[in-house]
């Protein structure tokens, strides 16, 4: 069984609220420092002041692109990520393409992550599936995609779809990246149980505005 303080390096310390304000980010910055968690993860527009807050430290700093929706055309999305590596960011979470995913249009998707991939260099690229809306299959085929476009992670959820996390897609998404793929969970992880459920089904990575509550083992 995990202790609690060691789920901190699990951990994406995030906000990702619309009406969040600089304050509300240094604050975070701050959490993230004291309880080492893995990083913190921002919307772009705060992306320099969280680099600047974690410089120096072990904390990386996260931001997404092309969220909640990712239906931005992926030259947006390249742009968006090189923004992102300029301003800072050592990880860029974006949103897969659902429709296209709905569409079994698989090589769009994979040549839309691997824009992405490109154009951030060197930043680890976590793509988010939004599982809520896919079927197994589609789960299945979207973290090949994920996967032959070279990101380092495939994420569950943004946490503004109908529905986060689930341990089935978690073990489901494992099973298909193999173990050398990154797999986060994310969307509605609010406690420790929650948390070492998913990391038992595969998760390496933990995507949650409640870390401090999880590492407390609350």
């Amino acid at each position: 069984m995990y202790q609690a303080k060691d789920l901190a390096q699990f951990i994406d310390h995030t906000l990702l609220k619309p009406d969040a304000v600089s304050s509300e980010i240094v604050k975070i910055c701050a959490e993230a420092k004291e309880y080492h968690f893995k990083s913190v993860c921002v919307n772009p527009c705060y992306t320099k002041l969280v680099a600047k807050e974690l410089a120096g430290t072990e904390v990386n700093t996260c931001c997404v692109i092309s969220f909640p929706f990712g239906s931005e055309p992926s030259s947006v999305k390249a742009e968006a990520a090189k923004q992102a590596k300029l301003d800072g960011a050592d990880e860029i979470d974006m949103v897969i393409n659902v429709g296209k995913v709905k569409e079994h249009d698989y090589a769009y998707v994979e040549a839309d992550i691997a824009s992405v991939v490109e154009a951030a260099k060197d930043a680890k690229i976590k793509v988010i599936l939004e599982t809520c809306y896919l079927t197994d299959e589609e789960i299945v085929e979207a973290c090949k995609a994920a996967k032959a476009a070279k990101a380092a992670f495939v994420k569950t959820s943004t946490g503004y779809g109908k529905g986060g996390a689930t341990v089935e897609a978690v073990k489901l998404m494992r099973e298909t990246v193999g173990p050398d793929m990154g797999v986060k969970a994310s969307g509605g992880i609010r406690s420790y149980e929650q948390a070492v459920k998913m990391i038992e089904a595969g998760a390496n990575r933990i995507g949650a505005s409640s870390g401090i509550k999880i590492v407390s083992g609350n």
